[in-house]
């Protein structure tokens, strides 16, 4: 009975804890380099190129999606509340607008595929050879 309720109750806690990792992925020509800093400021619009020198466009998925969530908690450090007023303010004071938003892990590969200024992040099972991953969060 003992052995039940600690399986149970780790069983339980296992699944609080599993979360899907996020790959941020650029063009496959792009050479620039990455770490979850530079990552982090391309997103908020802190930076607008890469660090090669060529512009940086950011995608976001749709508000909704999961990966979205896992890169707000994980990369940016934010909540969906917390970006929505870190935008709401740049937007307003006119000093930035948020990143383009688009549907799916399938609409950020095929954009990104087709623009080397362009970076975005897709859910691990969802990676393609069509572009390169940068980091995985």
């Amino acid at each position: 009975m003992l052995f039940k309720k600690v399986f149970l109750s780790l069983l339980l806690l296992s699944c609080y804890s599993v979360s899907a990792e996020v790959v941020i992925v650029v063009h496959p020509s792009n050479n620039s380099s990455f770490d979850q800093s530079e990552i982090t400021k391309i997103f908020l619009g802190k930076v607008k190129s890469f660090s090669d020198g060529n512009i940086a466009v950011p995608l976001n998925q749709d508000s909704g999606s999961a990966a979205r969530k896992e890169f707000g908690s994980n990369v940016l450090s934010k909540s969906g509340s917390q970006l929505k007023a870190y935008w709401s303010k740049l937007v307003f004071t006119g000093k930035g607008s948020p990143p383009k938003e688009v549907g799916s892990d399938a609409d950020v590969i095929d954009l990104v595929s087709k623009n080397p200024s362009m970076i975005g992040y897709v859910g691990a099972a969802s990676l393609t050879d069509s572009v390169k991953s940068v980091g995985k969060f």
